[in-house]
């Protein structure tokens, strides 16, 4: 992929944080207010839009990296006032010892979707996808999708998926038109044997299907867990369990920023019983991986061997 990998110091790094949305353009728009009221009401936290120019700022002043990126949603995303693909990408470029742009495609979008999703990665210099089932709708092992991922998997893009529940449209009349069924992860099991090749990660602690993802991670070498959109207090055991044993290398940190702050999540990681050789893989070294940000293989611990489970 041209211009890969970003010119990021990994080793002066405390952590990367691989899921920070983008809420705010520089040209003055935001999403939606009440968006931004809803989401601040279920995560009992302040939620504000930022630009990226803002959102480097503040990692750089916590000596973080970000992966950053909007969600894309026909009908919704060209009159939100959200920014776009492109100008996250252009801006995330300007701040690249901070930022790993990735982007967002509604498959609905169809062909001119997937044209776009190219286009992206040749000429804009995103590294990987955002999608969200449930707000945009589909299942993500509906082959009609299809080729939005070969699209993916031919420029070695990373393929994020939302999973389980979301703090979307919860509590709102008809929970706002959101479906939860579209993000059980055993859809995404079918997608990661469609296409062993691409790096997939499922984001969030994904309850009710916690159980499920951990088999996906467990079974497909190609699909890796993000730990964002929760306190880590919350965190289901058998998540920790496997995040300190099996699947060490394949867990990663994410905040959900900005419904969850870096600051909130670190405060709450330290009090949850990882284990210490782990918590570097979590925080930094596994993400480092799959982002390409390092040479020569993995990073520290993550060179050796799987341990058994217990």
């Amino acid at each position: 992929m041209s211009g890969w990998p970003a010119g990021i110091d990994v080793a002066s790094l405390d952590a990367i944080d691989v899921h920070v949305h983008v809420h705010a353009s520089v040209r003055g728009s935001a999403v939606d207010a009440e968006d931004l009221r809803d989401m601040s009401r279920y995560f009992r936290s302040t939620v504000t839009a930022s630009t990226v120019p803002e959102i480097a700022a503040y990692y750089r002043g916590r000596n973080m990296a970000a992966v950053v990126f909007g969600v894309d949603q026909v009908g919704r995303s060209d009159e939100d006032g959200a920014p776009s693909n492109e100008e996250i990408a252009e801006q995330a470029a300007l701040y690249p010892d901070v930022l790993v742009p990735f982007a967002s495609v509604d498959p609905a979008r169809g062909p001119e979707g997937v044209r776009w999703a190219r286009r992206l990665l040749r000429d804009h210099g995103v590294r990987g996808f955002k999608f969200h089932p449930n707000i945009q709708g589909f299942h993500p092992n509906d082959p009609a999708v299809y080729p939005l991922y070969e699209v993916i998997a031919e420029e070695s893009g990373i393929a994020v998926f939302h999973s389980g529940h979301t703090g979307i449209g919860a509590g709102t009349r008809g929970g706002g038109g959101v479906r939860l069924k579209y993000s059980n992860p055993m859809a995404v099991d079918d997608v990661a044997v469609d296409f062993p090749d691409m790096t997939i990660i499922l984001a969030h602690p994904s309850f009710p299907w916690q159980d499920e993802a951990l088999s996906v991670a467990l079974h497909k070498p190609n699909v890796h867990i993000d730990l964002s959109g929760w306190s880590p207090k919350y965190f289901p055991p058998q998540l920790v369990q496997y995040a300190n044993t099996l699947l060490k290398h394949k867990v990663l940190y994410g905040s959900d920023y900005p419904v969850i702050t870096p600051d909130r999540w670190m405060r709450d990681f330290a009090s949850v019983e990882f284990r210490d050789h782990v918590r570097p893989l979590i925080l930094k070294e596994n993400a480092a991986r799959i982002l390409g940000l390092t040479h020569g293989g993995l990073v520290g611990d993550s060179a050796r061997g799987e341990e058994t489970q217990g």
